[in-house]
């Protein structure tokens, strides 16, 4: 069932909650505390002083800076001064960090200590109104946060962006070349919300979520900022995923409770590792979900075992405002597939080559249609329309779905790897070996080949101290791969380069090969 009530405007759902449950915690970190009648103030106070700054409707502000309240913060108010919100990932070279700043075009950059040395290198070429600083005082050319949300700005905020305005625009993780900025609208963010977060993982007011996703993607964008706030949620938010101090964060607290964990496959993975079989405390846990890469069945199966809840897998991408399907906690499920199209999105598997749809159990292209989906890139129109045919987005993932219509992602139409003529791709590659023993992490490049063109190469961390026995593995792999899908050779490293949302940044092993 679509919660409508939730598709609408971050301000009308501000003076709902700031009047509702203005007590309520509705974000907390290590260093800061927020409720939602506090929210309602300070975000009404930055969008004031962002427009008293000179900040026009439409330009954007860029946040550069590690997970805390302020950015959830941010997230709310940019939107009410009629502005766009740009998050770029904190561990960016200040290459790639300056890249985002001339490709977007932001006036104004919000940042912290730890990333203000590159700030002030870029901005030195950037025609910026602004830095703000969030922790501490500021420099003679930077304004503290603390001085903008602690006072009155003397004008209200614009409060004047439509559902189908542009209010976020995130950037894709660059995992095949130059990252391109995506638009991301009200309606679009908050139909994930009423469409997946609420009725599926049943999302509600009484939820605590306890987060260490990177604030700067899709997926923590849309639930674990938009979708917490728009059903007046609690949210702690953690600095950075670590067994550790995710473990100890799941009872207590003055948020309480922890209710909903999501994370991405690594997460739960390294969990696993660390406790085994045996779980943790975690005495409110009633449901944790994964997406951002493909959670192996395997994985799914030993953490809902070991904690007693589901773990709901999902396929998305920042294009669709992160989901396109889920897995519902109730009925039947499929391992190691990705779930069901959300109600009301509509869903095609297409051949590349025919531009036809395929039938059950077929591969073809994922092609996307619904509310979610992003109106375009920014400053791209040719690479704007190179991804839609017909009203359709075409995400450049291939899949099967059964007869049923459980999706399962196989790879990307730019990863196959063609040897002597078949075709291979990684991910079916990586699921097979997941699985065997002493394989601690895996991911799969293309390799050159003198006579076959191309072929399987496995990157693989190990899981024990003991030495990796390649012929073991392989042979594993055997068992549950055609022939030709069996990796060349093991190659062993210390860990799988990737992005913050746990996809593999291939064309990293790739020049290792390549070398």
């Amino acid at each position: 069932m679509l919660r409508t009530e939730y598709i609408t405007t971050v301000a009308d759902l501000m003076a709902t909650h700031g009047t509702a449950r203005p007590d309520r915690i509705a974000f907390i970190d290590d260093d800061r505390t927020i409720t939602y009648g506090a929210l309602a103030r300070t975000t009404a106070r930055l969008a004031g002083h962002l427009q008293r700054l000179g900040l026009q409707r439409g330009e954007r502000v860029l946040l550069y800076l590690g997970n805390r309240v302020e950015v959830a913060e941010s997230y709310l108010a940019i939107p009410r001064a009629g502005a766009i919100a740009v998050c770029a990932d904190p561990q960016a070279t200040p290459a790639e960090i300056g890249h985002i700043l001339t490709d977007s075009g932001s006036r104004i950059v919000v940042t912290d200590h730890e990333h203000l040395p590159v700030v002030r290198e870029l901005a030195t070429g950037a025609e910026l109104l602004a830095v703000i600083v969030v922790d501490g005082p500021a420099g003679e050319r930077e304004i503290a946060y603390a001085d903008l949300i602690g006072a009155e700005a003397g004008r209200p905020p614009r409060d004047c962006l439509g559902l189908d305005d542009v209010a976020w625009m995130l950037y894709t993780s660059g995992t095949t070349g130059r990252p391109k900025g995506v638009h991301l609208t009200q309606r679009g963010c908050f139909w994930v919300v009423a469409a997946c977060w609420a009725p599926i993982a049943g999302l509600g007011p009484d939820d605590v979520v306890l987060s260490a996703l990177p604030l700067f993607h899709s997926y923590a964008l849309v639930l674990c900022v938009l979708g917490v706030f728009a059903v007046g949620a609690s949210e702690r938010i953690l600095p950075r995923f670590s067994v550790s101090g995710t473990a100890s964060r799941f009872a207590g607290g003055p948020e309480g409770d922890v209710t909903v964990f999501p994370g991405v496959p690594t997460m739960f993975h390294y969990l696993l590792d660390r406790v085994g079989d045996q779980g943790f405390d975690a005495p409110a846990l009633r449901v944790c979900m994964s997406a951002g890469a493909i959670l192996p069945g395997s994985v799914n199966e030993r953490f809902e075992a070991a904690f007693g809840v589901p773990l709901l897998d999902g396929y998305g991408i920042t294009e669709t405002s992160t989901m396109v399907t889920m897995n519902w906690p109730t009925g039947s499920r499929v391992r190691g597939s990705c779930g069901l199209p959300l109600p009301g999105l509509s869903v095609r598997l297409v051949d590349p080559a025919t531009a036809l749809d395929v039938g059950p159990e077929q591969e073809g292209e994922l092609w996307v249609q619904g509310p979610n989906v992003t109106p375009g890139y920014h400053d791209l129109p040719d690479a704007t329309s190179a991804v839609f045919v017909d009203g359709w987005y075409r995400t450049g993932d291939l899949g099967r779905r059964d007869a049923h219509g459980y999706l399962r992602i196989s790879g990307r139409t730019k990863e196959l790897i063609i040897r002597g003529g078949e075709n291979i791709y990684p991910a079916e590659v990586e699921e097979a070996l997941a699985g065997a023993e002493g394989v601690g992490d895996v991911a799969v490049a293309a390799a050159p080949h003198e006579h076959l063109g191309e072929v399987p190469v496995a990157f693989v961390v190990p899981a024990g101290p003991g030495p990796l026995d390649h012929d073991a593995v392989l042979a594993s792999a055997r068992e549950r791969l055609s022939s030709f899908k069996v990796p060349d050779r093991l190659v062993e490293c210390d860990t799988i380069p990737r992005t913050g949302s746990g996809k593999i940044l291939r064309f990293r092993l790739q020049k290792q090969l390549d070398a």
